[in-house]
Parts: structure tokens; C-alpha cells; sequence
């Protein structure tokens, strides 16, 4: 077996979406050559805990932990916020905020915590794990990110051991859809750009999301970049017995909603849908399980359709396998921002399995509207069109009323975690030919 680091700021019993990617693809690598060893901080924030997902890491893993300081509990101070309560990521806020403190804390946030909060990480993690390497050593170094200061110890050791290293970017940096939120002085926006370059061009082998994140990274740095999108586990998905239907018309979203994802086309369609159709308002359940920004749930509001609503904060991820496999309608929304055209979210692969249609809100010419058309897994409407959303989901409740099962996804093999750990050891075999 070959050994390969892998840097990750998350990792069970840390839940959320940020864990996803890199526990599958630890679950698989031996089957490729590979053994990969762990590190990851003793007592991180965690976005939320799911114990679930342990079932997921190989036996006999090589785990390394090591502690960190982050400024949160300041943070929580100065926010009024107690000490267990949870950091939202991507400016998600469940209620509305002093905003003269808010503003106050990003301001911080941008300018004083480069490239993250977890940057007092880096010089103690390249230090230790400098240490560990000289007395066992690996072939590789990967590092994930976001957060990107886990690049930053990976750059370090790469330098300093001759390592091959291996950037993967869950998402970007500069171009993250909050990244203008930030409230960076010119000093700051060129330091984060300094940074990111030298990722880029330092990383012996750069791998992105998305085919349009590929090609928004050339622009900023031109090399290479292989794409490796995020997929789904077989093993999670049992068709061989499937999950009971929901009686009503259920529309489900899973994962965090945030401001920039708040679907007002939706909230639109359902409301005239309601007042046009005999029946529709007692077969409608809309199902919201995660995170809520309360800009959301305001337009629920004002659309009046908080009575139709099933919120559920946070759910295990077997149960969002099986909630998902349940769901009549399965709701992607893409953020709208200037970098919609390359958001691929963990979650669409897993709908893909769950082999229910898909009611996609994004743009038509983007990455999910791509591989939603290659599938044949759902329907699609642009932002802002109403017209189109309102007929899609006419369509849905046709084929709900009438008992039909509506469109399953084909052709998904592709995505699968196993095929996707296949291209990953490729990569990492050519790093150290």
C-alpha cells in the first residue's frame, strides 16, 4: 500500500456537507493501492455532529489529531451568542442580527483572519506533522478546502519534504459566492489573491468540482485542472427495498437554505397553484430539512405558506438517505450568484440515487443543468421564471394525482463515489511516477 496525508479540517463525527467528499473517498482508496492516513484538528467547530457517518471509516484508519485554536468564542461574545451555539457558514442567519455588530464581526472576519479563521493552525500543524513525516513517511500530501489554511500546511510540507501534493477545492476561494460579502480592504483582497496563486500554481496536481470552476480557476491561474465532482455512495441507497412514499405531494429540500438560494419562483408557483387547483393546498407539503436563513422563511411567509411547511433543523444522514428516497419531489436550488454556472452540490448526486425527480431552480447553461439534462432526473426552471416553475410543478402533481412515479435518473454510474476514488488513485499514481 502506498500512504497518502490527507488534510482535512472535517471529519466524523463532524456532520454537515463539508465531510462528505473526503470520508468516501477514504472509505474506498485501498480498494486502488492507496492507505490514507488522517489529520484533522482534535476540537474543531463542527457546523453539526452525526454520529451516522462513523460507519463509513475503515477499519484500523490512521487517524492524527492535533488541537487548535479558533476565535469563536470571541466571535460568540461579541455577537451575543452563547459558547454551544453553532457557526453557520455562508452568512446564514436563523434570525436577524444587530447589524452594526455583524457588519463589525465580518469586517474582522475578512481582513484580520487570512485565509480563514483557522490560519494559528498552520505554523503548529506543519511543525508536528514535519515531525511525524520524517519518521513515517508518505508518498503524497493532499489537502482539502475550504477552509483553505489546510493548503497552506500542505504547501509547507510539500516544500519542505519534496512531497507530491494534491490541492482539492470543494469550493473556490476568491470566487465563493460570499467572498464579496467579506468587507475586504484592497490589502486583504491582495493577500487572499497571493494566496490562492500560489496554491495554484504550487500544487503539483489541482482538482475542482465542476467543469465551469475548472475553467474559472484557468483564468485565475492557467494550468491543468481535473475535475472530480462529488457523487453518491451505492452502499447508502437499497433499492432492493424502497422507502414508502409520502402520501401528500411533498417537495423536499435538503441542506442548508440560505438568502442567496431562497426560491421566490417557487414560493410564486405554489401560492397561484394553490388558489387554481381544487385539492392542491390538501395534498402540498413542503419539506425543509437543515439550516434556514430567515430571509427564507420571511417570503414563506409572505407568500402565506408557513402552514404548508415541515422544517426539521437537522437529520442524520442515513435519514436523509431514506427522506429523500421518501419525497415526492426532490428541490435543487442554486444559488443565485455570480458563480452559479459552476455550483455542483453534494446533495444533487445523492438525489440522483435516490432516483426521484428533481425540481431544479439555476441556471440553464449551468453544471447542474448539464448533468440534470444527461441524466434525465428532473426539470429545470431559470431564475426568476415563475411561468416555467408553475408548470413544472403542474406536471409533477399530474403524475402524483394519476399515480404515476414520475422521471427516475439514469446513466448515473459515472458519479458514483467508487468510480470517482478510481480517477482519484489515477491521479495520485501519476503524481508519484
Amino acid at each position: 500500500m502506498k500512504r497518502v496525508l490527507i488534510i482535512t479540517y472535517y471529519w466524523p463525527p463532524s456532520g454537515g456537507a463539508g465531510v462528505q467528499r473526503w470520508l468516501k473517498f477514504v472509505k474506498y482508496l485501498r480498494r486502488f493501492g492507496w492507505e490514507p492516513v488522517i489529520y484533522t484538528p482534535e476540537n474543531p467547530e463542527f457546523p453539526e455532529t452525526d454520529n451516522s457517518l462513523a460507519k463509513d471509516v475503515p477499519q484500523n484508519l490512521e487517524i492524527i489529531k492535533y488541537p487548535i485554536w479558533e476565535p469563536y468564542d470571541t466571535y460568540k461574545k461579541l455577537l451575543g451568542q452563547k459558547k454551544e451555539d453553532k457557526i453557520n457558514a455562508a452568512f446564514l442567519s436563523e434570525k436577524k442580527k444587530n447589524s452594526i455588530l455583524e457588519n463589525f464581526s465580518v469586517w474582522i472576519r475578512g481582513n484580520f483572519f487570512i485565509p480563514d479563521a483557522r490560519k494559528f493552525w498552520i505554523r503548529p500543524s506543519v511543525k508536528f506533522l514535519l515531525a511525524y513525516l520524517r519518521q513515517n513517511p508518505v508518498e503524497a500530501v493532499i489537502s482539502t478546502g475550504p477552509p483553505h489554511s489546510m493548503h497552506l500546511i500542505a504547501m509547507n510540507l510539500s516544500e519542505h519534504l519534496k512531497l507530491p501534493w494534491l490541492a482539492d477545492f470543494r469550493d473556490p476561494w476568491t470566487n465563493i459566492d460570499f467572498y464579496k460579502d467579506l468587507k475586504l480592504t484592497r490589502r486583504a483582497d491582495a493577500l487572499h489573491k497571493k494566496l490562492e496563486k500560489m496554491v495554484l500554481s504550487r500544487a503539483d496536481v489541482v482538482t475542482v468540482i465542476s467543469r465551469s470552476m475548472a475553467e474559472d480557476c484557468n483564468t485565475l491561474w492557467p494550468r491543468n485542472y481535473d475535475v472530480i465532482t462529488n457523487g453518491y455512495d451505492p452502499q447508502d441507497t437499497d433499492h432492493s427495498h424502497p422507502a414508502e412514499m409520502d402520501k401528500k405531494f411533498s417537495i423536499a429540500h435538503i441542506g442548508t437554505l440560505v438568502a442567496t438560494r431562497n426560491p421566490e419562483p417557487l414560493w410564486i408557483a405554489l401560492q397561484e397553484l394553490i388558489a387554481e387547483i381544487p385539492g392542491f393546498a390538501a395534498d402540498l407539503e413542503i419539506k425543509l430539512v437543515g439550516k434556514v436563513d430567515y430571509k427564507v422563511m420571511e417570503a414563506i411567509d409572505q407568500h402565506t405558506l408557513a402552514s404548508f411547511v415541515r422544517k426539521i433543523d437537522y437529520m442524520p444522514h442515513d435519514q436523509v438517505v431514506k427522506c429523500q428516497q421518501q419525497s415526492r419531489v426532490l428541490l435543487l436550488i442554486i444559488n443565485n450568484t455570480p458563480n452559479a454556472k459552476m455550483i455542483l452540490t453534494g446533495k444533487f448526486f445523492e438525489y440522483l440515487a435516490a432516483r426521484r425527480p428533481i425540481l431544479c431552480l439555476g441556471p440553464p447553461e449551468g453544471d447542474a443543468a448539464a448533468i440534470l439534462k444527461e441524466t434525465n432526473a428532473g426539470l429545470l426552471a431559470g431564475f426568476g421564471d415563475a411561468g416555467t416553475m408553475k408548470d413544472h410543478i403542474r406536471s409533477l402533481y399530474n403524475d402524483y394525482v394519476s399515480g404515476r412515479p414520475g422521471s427516475g435518473s439514469s446513466n448515473i454510474e459515472p458519479y458514483s463515489r467508487l468510480e470517482l476514488t478510481r480517477k482519484l488513485s489515477v491521479l495520485l499514481d501519476g503524481m508519484i511516477a
